[in-house]
């Protein structure tokens, strides 16, 4: 199979695309797979090292107020479908597929504008931008929340997959992970908190806070926290004023490279609601505490964490609470740890929203648009 790959700006939206383009690998060994981002994208960090090649074609989103910003938006807006399509006159794929972020659309534009089958992923709750502009030609809509159908326009295009996720957080169980990190078995109940790879000044807070006032006094409690490259230096020196440091039951990093291992062994994981991090909580049957960034477009982030927590899988806590009442946050992780038929039914609950063959039910569909497409243009040569 011959296929482009497009998605950019976060990491879920990349890590879905090299998900997708590795099942496609390992299913047709023979298969030609490139990427296609931007040139300061993080895609450019993720696929490096990658057997595929990334092409840039450069885009912008619109910024809410009048700039100079937005004038050099529009024109990259001009310019950036016709080098799509010498990119995709170039590899000629037999498919395109999309995974989100502003790239996508004169990707897959250029590409139905010049019949080439095209598929989307949208991990979010509620569609994207990118997947709201491009459904109308799309060949296939892929869905990680089988309830983003009821935002779309043609809902009869869509097919609820889940989120392909790459390898590591279904290799290894709680049992294993906690025999591993506590070989001793000194520790009864295990926290894991994070809110990403740079960090976030509010998580940082709200998780020291909870140490301080009730992790540090609990001493069957280990609690691991990571707060990100931007806020180290700043959430070590409040670590360090709070008396954190000479707690054998609390630990700060500025980054998690055992993450599967980590979230295996932990009871509860209190982190953001981000949808790829949703569905890796979702593959481990993970109780959680979500704090939704505010900060990101649309509120996904929220309304995420709101679909899990009307379904019983997930306990959600806004930033903007914390400051009316730090207290309530700690209360609401104190409750959940104690209550443990509480946490097995989120468990139980966070696990409906896995599907573990995501991947594979992606590459299967792909593979029937690339075989109707070849068939398609076998009977017009005819």
């Amino acid at each position: 199979m011959k296929v482009l790959m497009t998605g950019g700006g976060t990491g879920g939206h990349v890590n879905p695309a090299i998900a997708i383009a590795d099942c496609i690998a390992e299913n047709e060994p023979g298969s030609e797979i490139a990427f296609v981002g931007t040139a300061r994208g993080i895609e450019n960090k993720l696929l490096a090292g990658s057997p595929y090649p990334l092409y840039h074609v450069e885009i912008r989103g619109l910024k809410r107020s009048l700039s100079l910003s937005n004038l050099k938006t529009a024109y990259y807006v001009l310019r950036a479908p016709g080098k799509a399509k010498r990119l995709l006159r170039d590899f000629q794929p037999e498919l395109v597929v999309g995974t989100g972020g502003y790239v996508c659309w004169p990707v897959l534009k250029a590409a139905q504008d010049m019949g080439i089958p095209t598929a989307l992923h949208e991990s979010n709750a509620v569609p994207g931008v990118a997947v709201r502009m491009l459904e109308k030609r799309a060949d296939r809509i892929f869905l990680n929340f089988e309830e983003a159908a009821e935002y779309l326009k043609y809902p009869q295009k869509a097919m609820h997959t889940g989120n392909p996720l790459r390898g590591g957080f279904s290799a290894i169980d709680r049992a294993q992970a906690r025999r591993k990190l506590d070989p001793a078995g000194k520790y009864a109940l295990r926290i894991l908190s994070f809110g990403g790879s740079m960090g976030a000044e509010r998580v940082n807070d709200m998780v020291l806070t909870l140490m301080r006032d009730y992790v540090a006094g609990n001493k069957k409690i280990y609690h691991l926290h990571a707060c990100g490259a931007i806020e180290r230096d700043l959430c070590s020196a409040q670590y360090a004023d709070m008396g954190l440091s000479r707690c054998e039951n609390t630990a700060l990093e500025e980054y998690i490279y055992d993450m599967p291992e980590q979230m295996a062994a932990a009871d509860l994981v209190i982190c953001r609601a981000g949808a790829m991090t949703l569905s890796e909580l979702a593959m481990q049957n993970k109780a959680c505490l979500l704090i939704p960034s505010p900060n990101v477009t649309g509120n996904h982030q929220l309304k995420n964490a709101q679909a899990l927590e009307r379904a019983g899988a997930a306990a959600v806590f806004e930033e903007k609470d914390f400051a009316a009442d730090p207290d309530r946050f700690v209360r609401t992780a104190a409750e959940l740890l104690t209550d443990g038929g509480r946490r097995q039914a989120m468990e139980k609950a966070i696990g409906n929203f896995c599907v573990p063959d995501a991947k594979k039910r992606i590459y299967k569909e792909l593979r029937r648009l690339a075989d109707q497409s070849t068939a398609s243009r076998a009977q017009k040569k005819k």
